[in-house]
């Protein structure tokens, strides 16, 4: 297999690369990545050049990708604005890279027959509200609430209407929030974990309620191998670990884990428009390909996850100052 991951050089595309150089060892993977903030050349740079090629390049033009594509059997599609803290501030961007840099692909991909698998958000479905028991599922409304999912949805409707227009060998997948090495400090978990580690009391947006469906970067990994390699065309997978923790018991259990007091953190600004619930159905993928996540026990990932981040501070402290200073203009 001759694999082109788009975006691989970010967090969760990053995790995705060494998860599959790993377990299948006569793939060859090509990374095609804008190198923005997000994305870090040095998150691969240990990778063997005789299983793998990174190609420096935009999504949005159409030489570039057409070219990568043509060179590969398969395209995982990570490339993406995914901040929405960011995609508030400045929308415009989301909706070049996400929008447009999706069809890009997808011409590429039906000009040359590749087989494509779309990865996405649980974001795009809205909100399911505090209180509620329900879940999202492959069968849930679309309701996007902020720039970012509105422009992650509409690429998700794009990769549909290829499937059934042009025939295009698709699948799609919706996860929930990620977690684990490599992720960027302005995320709400390696922000607070590097808080901690210089000394700097975490922030909790609003009151804390807001609830999120964690999942460890590897374990969304491995459902979009099982997708890719046993995943029905044209279907769409949800893929969640059952992580469902509300943001105030998510601080507190981050500085219990570093031996911190759980009330040792300070309130900041709730987000504008800020999702009060998430939670993932897996049920599909999990009675129809057989994955189940290798993370269940979500303080075991995460105190894999701080001690990451406290062995790979030099990864993280070039991005820290500035990350901050943003937050500080935002009250955040």
């Amino acid at each position: 297999m001759k694999l082109l991951v788009t975006g691989g050089a970010g967090f969760i595309g990053s995790n995705f690369v060494r998860y599959v150089y790993k377990e299948r060892p006569d793939w060859h993977i090509t990374v095609l990545d804008k190198l923005t903030y997000a994305g870090d050349r040095k998150n691969l740079e240990d990778l063997d050049d005789s299983r793998f090629t990174f190609i420096h390049g935009d999504i949005c033009d159409e030489q570039t990708i057409d070219k990568a594509v043509a060179d590969c059997d398969a395209v995982v599609h990570f490339a993406a604005e995914s901040h929405v803290d960011n995609s508030i501030r400045g929308p415009r961007l989301f909706l070049d890279t996400n929008i447009i840099g999706t069809y890009e692909v997808l011409e590429a991909v039906r000009k040359y027959g590749k087989r494509l698998h779309h990865i996405s958000t649980d974001e795009v479905y809205g909100d399911l509200g505090l209180g509620s028991t329900e879940k999202f599922s492959e069968k849930s409304r679309y309701d996007p609430r902020s720039p970012y999912s509105a422009t992650k949805a509409g690429s998700d409707h794009l990769v549909r209407s290829w499937i059934h227009t042009y025939g295009l060998e698709a699948t799609i997948s919706n996860c929930s929030n990620n977690y684990g090495p490599y992720q960027h400090v302005e995320k709400v978990i390696p922000r607070n974990i590097t808080n901690i580690i210089l000394g700097i009391k975490p922030k909790l947006y609003g009151e804390g309620k807001n609830v999120r469906d964690w999942i460890h970067a590897e374990d969304h990994s491995s459902a979009i191998l099982a997708i890719l390699e046993d995943g029905k065309l044209g279907e769409t997978y949800m893929i969640g670990a059952n992580g469902e923790l509300d943001n105030k018991t998510l601080i507190q259990t981050i500085l219990e884990l570093m031996g911190k007091s759980p009330d040792d953190f300070e309130f900041v600004n709730d987000r504008p428009g800020h999702d009060l619930r998430y939670a993932i159905d897996a049920s599909k993928i999990k009675n129809e390909l057989g994955w189940q996540p290798k993370y269940a026990d979500f303080k075991q990932g995460l105190t894999q996850t701080i001690e990451w981040y406290k062995q790979n501070e030099d990864w993280w402290k070039p991005q820290k100052a500035e990350t901050e200073a943003k937050y500080k203009e935002l009250g955040r």
